[in-house]
């Protein structure tokens, strides 16, 4: 056998090994419960109403936080955080979903997400649970929800007694100026 033959034969089992382990690796996310047909949201109250957002997106959960103001911030743009170093733009999500503000002095939570390589704090009223909804439960946003919560939603999924309107944080976050431009 030549040089040539050889190589080409230890190439072809590296590609086997690799291949085996891809196997080993699908039947290792099988045994989890990781599967396409399921999909798992962290769940957020904001004024009552139930929202979720996929959990691969959520960074990081925060407990009630002092916001530092930013002057001439976008109106939905409630401040900033230092978030282990780094300075996070936090996103008042009752002004951003057109709900009025809190009335009593909670400060509620904060989810952070990264959007464009930038991190956000999303401030909600309450973190819920981690819930995993097959993905035949799905639907549509219902033709009578908000337009501009339609906007933002990518659907729904039914609970008990509500619906849970499923988050696009790519649209929230899209457009929000962390930094107003001066007037003329």
């Amino acid at each position: 056998m030549n040089a040539t033959a050889t190589a080409l034969d230890e190439q072809a089992l590296d590609e086997q090994a690799l291949d085996e382990q891809a196997v080993g690796m699908d039947r290792n996310s099988q045994d989890l419960g990781i599967n396409s047909d399921r999909q798992e949201y962290v769940t957020l109250t904001i004024a009552g109403q139930v929202f979720g957002i996929p959990v691969l997106t959520v960074q990081d959960v925060l407990g009630p936080r002092d916001v530092a103001r930013v002057p001439l911030a976008d109106r939905v743009v409630a401040g900033s955080i230092n978030l282990r170093g780094r300075i996070v733009t936090v996103i008042d999500m009752r002004k951003r979903l057109g709900l009025p503000p809190r009335t009593d002095k909670d400060l509620g939570m904060n989810v952070v997400v990264e959007h464009e390589n930038n991190l956000y704090s999303l401030q909600i009223d309450a973190v819920g649970e981690v819930m995993t909804f097959a993905s035949d439960t799905y639907e549509r946003n219902p033709a009578n929800i908000d337009p501009l919560w339609r906007d933002f939603s990518n659907g729904v999924f039914r609970l008990e007694n509500k619906l849970m309107i499923i988050l696009d944080v790519d649209t929230i976050l899209t457009n929000v100026r962390t930094e107003k431009t001066k007037p003329g």
